[in-house]
């Protein structure tokens, strides 16, 4: 990668143009940030009411996905599967891949969650096209989109991760290189695979207290100043009151939502078993969210777990 496209990333008034595929609730804030950084993003979605709301927020829109790409310094994908953004690099039926559309040495940055292989071919097809890759998958949900202060977790190059961290940093806090292609997916793999685990022995413990006399007041002030402390208690703490902006107090509106939970620990189970790493814990939390997102928790916060396992609990 050249310096003059380095810089171009970092300086809003000289970015290259940045197309910007898939706009929904994660998409749509993490594209508007960039356009009010100095960023020219040119947005596509599939839903039409995604496209209006960017267009709303003053994104720039195109027609299909090649329209948006046609002339692009930065490719960024914000997909739902590794199977999607395949697809929209290889191409469908008579619709063309973004790779062939695309202008020769584009930079191409997924920043959906995909498994690790996926994520792998992705990037060894960009290459081969004779493109660049990065993959970036973001934790913070939309809150954090909103916000700008997402953690993205990066596999990519070290001159790839130098030109691409000036856009990250605009839609983010934290931006950590992790390794080469393939890494940033990993790092997001084992992080929510803690994160879900954690959630479920929180919730847990909340409904144990409940049954055995603690407010959750008592067990909130000893639990995070103690060795059960961890973001699922502190951040989003699972019942209303102790941590007033979690989604516990808004009855489980996401955040986070069950059903990306349930996938992303089905990509840890994957990977897992892929690996034959002798785990217990996730499996039985990607058992335990698969349930919780068919029955009713998929568009609730994955925090509302608790309410499951209170429900299912000996009265």
């Amino acid at each position: 990668m050249s310096e003059p496209f380095a810089s171009a990333l970092g300086a809003a008034e000289q970015t290259a143009p940045v197309a910007f595929l898939g706009l929904g609730h994660m998409g749509g804030p993490m594209a508007v940030r960039l356009v009010n950084a100095g960023y020219s993003v040119t947005g596509f979605d599939v839903m039409p009411a995604a496209l209006e709301t960017a267009k709303a927020n003053g994104i720039a829109t195109a027609g299909s996905a090649a329209a948006a790409v046609a002339g692009a310094g930065v490719v960024l994908t914000m997909l739902p599967s590794g199977k999607h953004l395949l697809d929209a690099y290889r191409g469908t039926g008579d619709q063309p891949g973004l790779l062939a559309a695309a202008a020769p040495n584009t930079l191409f940055l997924d920043c959906s969650t995909i498994n690790v292989k996926e994520a792998r071919e992705a990037a060894e097809l960009a290459v081969t096209a004779g493109h660049r890759a990065v993959d970036a998958p973001v934790s913070g949900g939309v809150v954090g989109a909103e916000a700008g202060t997402l953690t993205f977790m990066v596999g990519a190059l070290p001159e790839d991760f130098k030109a691409v961290s000036p856009m990250l940093e605009v839609m983010g806090r934290r931006v950590v290189h992790c390794g080469d292609h393939g890494a940033g997916q990993a790092a997001k793999i084992c992080n929510n695979m803690i994160l879900g685990i954690s959630m479920i022995a929180v919730s847990e413990a909340f409904v144990l207290g409940e049954k055995l006399g603690l407010t959750h007041q008592a067990l909130f002030d000893v639990a995070s100043a103690a060795s059960g402390q961890c973001w699922a208690l502190t951040t989003n703490c699972p019942v209303p009151g102790p941590v007033p902006a979690s989604p516990a107090n808004r009855d489980y509106q996401p955040g986070f939502a069950g059903a990306l939970m349930a996938k992303d620990l089905k990509l840890a189970l994957n990977a897992l078993e892929s690996t034959g790493v002798a785990a217990q814990l996730g499996p039985l939390a990607s058992a335990i969210y698969d349930d919780f997102a068919a029955e009713g928790g998929a568009g609730r916060d994955f925090s509302g777990i608790i309410t499951d396992i209170r429900d299912k609990s000996a009265h």
